[in-house]
């Protein structure tokens, strides 16, 4: 097994590669030699999982359904197991994985930001390999929010997200207004201010999709 089949497969899937990490003892992962965390490939992501069964069947929670599937697939042939930020309490601690790959840190307001993703970082889930693989040779990267002015800070109408964290009621209740319909149809406005993001193509009917879900 080596990372460049772990990265084919997640590809033919339109997923991509997001971190790695060797756990430690204290992650309580016991027989775990590599945790791979798998993210959307965009663009194409969103056209090819709502392409999917699970999206055309009419029952619920069809993104989930689909990372279950394709997700526990790829750990079967891999030989390990998939772990998902998904069907808790408890939930595995996925923002904390994120920052221990390398890849991804704390914005400067509180949502994890990507080398890649920007501020639409998310983990559809991850394979616990037995295989301690080698890790990306490429040099670390630099955090993208340090040499950005940080339109972030700024982009929340009604200043619900912040470093300290994350005023969900105050989300809710704009969302709720006229003024929070672009929020609600095009994403998260604070994400979407993000050069990161930007780049990274996500579509806003997928970003629309997930509002919707939030705010139901």
């Amino acid at each position: 097994m080596t990372q460049a089949a772990i990265k084919a497969a997640a590809e033919a899937n339109a997923l991509f590669v997001s971190g790695m990490f060797h756990p430690t003892p204290d992650d309580d992962l016991p027989g775990v030699g590599t945790l791979v965390l798998l993210s959307p490939a965009e663009p194409g992501f969103w056209a090819h999982v709502t392409a999917s069964a699970e999206f055309r069947d009419g029952m619920k929670d069809p993104l989930d359904r689909w990372s279950r599937r394709v997700i526990g697939r790829l750990a079967h042939d891999f030989g390990g197991a998939a772990l998902f930020p998904f069907g808790g309490p408890p939930y595995a601690p996925f923002y904390d994985w994120a920052l221990r790959s390398g890849r991804a840190w704390a914005s400067p307001v509180s949502l994890l930001v990507h080398e890649t993703m920007g501020l639409f970082a998310s983990y559809r889930g991850a394979l616990a390999i037995p295989e301690r693989l080698d890790l990306p040779r490429a040099p670390q990267p630099e955090r993208p929010c340090d040499a950005c002015p940080q339109p972030c800070r700024t982009a929340c109408p009604v200043k619900a997200l912040a470093r300290t964290g994350y005023d969900v009621a105050a989300c809710h209740g704009f969302l709720d207004q006229a003024a929070g319909k672009d929020c609600l149809s095009l994403g998260c406005n604070v994400r979407r201010a993000c050069p990161a993001s930007i780049a990274y193509g996500r579509l806003p009917e997928q970003s629309e999709w997930h509002m919707r879900q939030f705010h139901r």
